[in-house]
């Protein structure tokens, strides 16, 4: 670690860490982020933050867009992110900017005892072509004189990888939720407004993500069209959250009760090929099917034996599958059909249940993602270490 690039200005009690910001930028690019479709995108630079009064701080950037209007436009945008269990820091978002010509924007704000880390960055909304160059973060002394920090590449002289990676830079809005939006392309530009090159970043046939939206769906009876929205938000963020996860990080464990990535979403699949055969048959699992999906249903300890050595896709075929035949039937179906049902539940708590159960193993998955080791070193679950 550079101790150099700890730095307490002397005439304030901030400190900017920007040591533990990336101990190795290779790090960074190593954490696959994931996909996503909506109609904007935005990238971003952490800043760790420590002090012991109340500190005010600018950001600047200089942007254009080409093809810009009230709906395709850019912004700046900053975030304080305070201690966990604090309130809630500085948040503000300069997103209406459509000038073709190169600009200024400024964000003012200010970071208080419980601040825990600054994220600055840009945002694009739509479709255009959107220029940022030239990022700028101060902060105030005691003397009332903004103190300039520095950034890393906040020219973007560093040029774009790939189209992909930003160095110095996340795609998404923290270093936990790196996210790459379908549509949106970014690359490095010599139409920089200083220096030799600027980041540019080009949408197109960007559209409203509609996932959000519960809503009637044609072909399915009303009350149905709208289950089946809910059903199919569940599933596509489930899928989001795992689909650009290694076998060695489905097959995780985190302890010895815990259960895999993989074995959950096998566990989601083979609960709702229960309820189709309960709402849909009015019966259980037959000889065949306890069988094929009984492990995953119960999980542990044979679940975690047996249940691994698959890449994410295995899963999220079956998973897939299991749903494509709970649409097929519920198209079959009109709204008093939720209605029936056995003594103890009808149809419509049925479908329910299985919502909030993948809303339940949803939380679940997160909690694990968040604490897979990123050693490639470390040993499989199957495998024994020395």
């Amino acid at each position: 670690m550079n101790l150099k690039s700890i730095i307490t200005p002397k005439t304030s009690t901030i400190v900017l860490i920007t040591a533990l910001l990336l101990i190795n930028s290779n790090i960074a690019f190593a954490q696959r982020p994931t996909w996503g479709q909506r109609e904007w995108s935005a990238f971003s630079q952490l800043i760790p933050v420590k002090t012991d009064k109340k500190i005010k701080f600018k950001v600047q950037v200089d942007i254009k867009v080409i093809g810009g209007n009230e709906k395709n436009k850019a912004g700046l945008w900053v975030r304080v992110d305070n201690l966990p269990g604090a309130e809630y820091g500085f948040f503000k978002s300069n997103d209406s900017i459509i000038s073709s010509d190169w600009k200024t924007y400024t964000i003012e704000g200010h970071i208080d005892q419980n601040a825990e880390k600054i994220y600055v960055g840009g945002l694009c909304n739509y479709n255009a072509k959107f220029y940022f160059d030239n990022f700028r973060f101060y902060t105030q002394n005691e003397k009332g004189e903004f103190e300039k920090f520095n950034l890393k590449n906040p020219g973007f002289e560093k040029t774009v990888i790939n189209k992909d990676i930003i160095p110095d830079w996340i795609r998404g809005i923290s270093n936990e939720r790196k996210i790459r939006i379908e549509g949106f392309t970014y690359q490095s530009t010599k139409d920089a407004n200083e220096g030799n090159y600027a980041l540019l970043i080009e949408s197109k046939n960007v559209k409203k993500d509609s996932s959000n939206f519960i809503r009637q769906i044609d072909g399915y009876n009303p009350q149905i069209g709208t289950l089946v929205s809910m059903l199919n938000n569940l599933s596509t963020r489930v899928e989001r959250e795992v689909k650009m996860l290694n076998q060695r990080e489905i097959d995780h464990l985190f302890d010895e009760k815990a259960n895999s990535i993989g074995a959950l979403i096998m566990h989601l699949a083979a609960a709702e090929a229960y309820y189709q055969v309960v709402s849909f048959e009015d019966r259980d699992f037959n000889e065949e099917e306890q069988k094929k999906w009984g492990i995953a249903l119960d999980l542990g300890d044979k679940a975690r034996e047996t249940i691994k050595g698959h890449d994410v896709e295995y899963y999220l075929d079956i998973y897939k599958e299991v749903r494509k035949k709970t649409l097929e039937e519920l198209q079959k179906r009109n709204d008093k059909w939720l209605n029936e049902g056995g003594s103890s539940r009808n149809n419509h708590f049925n479908w329910f249940h299985v919502m909030e159960h993948q809303s339940s193993h949803l939380g679940q998955i997160r909690f694990l993602k968040k604490r897979i080791p990123e050693d490639e070193k470390i040993k499989l679950p199957d495998e024994k270490v020395d």
